[in-house]
């Protein structure tokens, strides 16, 4: 307390903590408790994708073999995700990526409670699969939750996507949440027309993994090309080890179903689009600074 002219008596002003756009220990910590489970996953899967193989080495029988692969090649941009995380000075340039991966994880962790059952319960990979599911989405959104205080307002000068560009993304954004509710709410429905057989379990998992497609949301409210750079390049690698996957395991999708046809070229077009983008706003990032 301290007296005001005139005698009367005043609390001493408060210190006001502001935003300075850190990314905080406790997400770093996490990140890099995560990747190598990421890593692990994505070798196993990637290299080993033959349903034989999984049952053996995974937590369950994936059917078939381009599954696994897109669930290793999912693991792999995680892994990228969280290795840039822990090197980032700046919460913005990663800040998009913790709600769909919570979500995601999520997801995994209903999945596994729904179908408990065909789970290989004897195998390692199962149990920490379990461990990860049921703890990762609680850990994720809390570091999310404690470091986005640490947001602040765009600078004027920020390089940013046009706004065409980020209706765009922010749309196919908003097409990749709809395909996961479908895919989980109405497997049923999905395992007859999608382009490679699904189970029950593995449409809900390709339903979690649509759902990490959200991150383009972020684009309607921020068009900074540093919020978005970091997720560009994990969609990138996704993208381009699904496709060397859709090569590998070009059996495993039915030419007969339209819906291969709209995937492939939806694959096509995010590799290539993304790719275009990319470099295109690199080019102007690297002017701004030159110049």
């Amino acid at each position: 307390m301290y007296t005001m002219p005139g005698g009367s008596l005043m609390s001493p002003p408060t210190a006001v903590v502001e935003p300075h756009d850190r990314v905080l220990p406790a997400t770093k910590i996490l990140s890099a408790v995560i990747i190598p489970f990421l890593v692990a996953a994505f070798v196993l899967l990637y290299f080993w994708p033959a349903p034989d193989d999984t049952a053996r080495l995974f937590a369950w029988r994936i059917v078939p073999g381009f599954t696994a692969m897109v669930l290793g090649a999912v693991y792999l941009g995680g892994s990228y995700f969280f290795v840039r995380a822990i090197w980032a000075t700046q919460w913005h340039r990663i800040a998009g990526g913790f709600v769909p991966i919570g979500s995601f994880a999520t997801l995994m962790g209903v999945s596994t409670v729904l179908h408990w059952e065909k789970f290989v319960h004897t195998n390692l990979a199962f149990w920490l699969w379990a461990v990860l599911y049921f703890t990762t989405p609680f850990l994720v959104f809390a570091v999310w939750a404690v470091n986005r205080r640490e947001r602040v307002r765009p600078a004027v000068d920020d390089v940013k996507v046009s706004l065409g560009a980020a209706r765009l993304i922010g749309g196919v954004g908003a097409a990749a949440l709809v395909t996961s509710a479908f895919l989980f709410l109405a497997p049923s429905v999905a395992i007859v027309i999608w382009p490679w057989s699904l189970t029950p379990l593995t449409a809900k998992v390709m339903g979690a993994i649509f759902v990490l497609g959200g991150a383009g949301l972020g684009a309607f409210w921020d068009r900074r090309w540093s919020s978005a750079r970091i997720l560009f390049q994990v969609a990138g690698l996704m993208f381009a080890l699904i496709a060397v996957a859709a090569v590998r395991a070009r059996g495993d999708l039915d030419p007969s179903k339209p819906l291969t046809w709209v995937f492939a070229g939806g694959l096509v077009a995010a590799v290539l689009g993304s790719a275009v983008l990319y470099a295109r706003m690199e080019r102007r990032r690297r002017s701004i600074r030159a110049g």
